[in-house]
Parts: structure tokens; C-alpha cells; sequence
């Protein structure tokens, strides 16, 4: 999904409505949770073979790409 593709889904909500953000927690019971959003920011992220997906480098000389990342509240 593009910024562009986000701002077209989002503008036909209310704009008082809260954001959260759902995924499989991975407990036993295959738990859906929805933490609320907490920032919006670019990142740097790298392909990662172990995790099949886009991660945050630890290095700062990586050779990532820049994307826009929701981050949900983890208390």
C-alpha cells in the first residue's frame, strides 16, 4: 500500500474516530489484538529471510529502503 492508497481509504471515516492497529498476538489462542496507534514516522527498513518480512535495521550502514511505519502503543 502507497501513502497515497492510505489517505483515499481513511478519508471517508470520521476524523474523530481513534486508529488502532489489529494482528495475531501469537498466543494459544490465536488472539487478535488491536492496540491503538501511537506515531507515524519514515524508517529505514531491510529485508529480513529469517522473519519473511521488512524489519528495523540495528546499524545505522544498512541498505534499506525508506517506507512509512504505524506504530501501535505497546504498554
Amino acid at each position: 500500500m502507497k501513502v497515497q492508497d492510505l489517505i483515499d481509504r481513511l478519508a471517508d471515516f470520521d476524523p474523530e474516530a481513534e486508529v488502532h492497529v489489529a494482528y495475531n498476538y501469537g498466543d494459544h489462542w490465536d488472539t487478535t489484538v488491536a492496540p491503538g496507534v501511537s506515531d507515524v514516522d519514515e524508517v529505514e527498513v531491510v529485508d529480513s529471510a529469517y522473519h519473511g518480512m521488512p524489519k528495523l535495521p540495528r546499524d545505522a550502514d544498512s541498505d534499506g529502503r525508506q517506507v512509512v511505519v504505524v506504530s501501535a502503543v505497546m504498554l
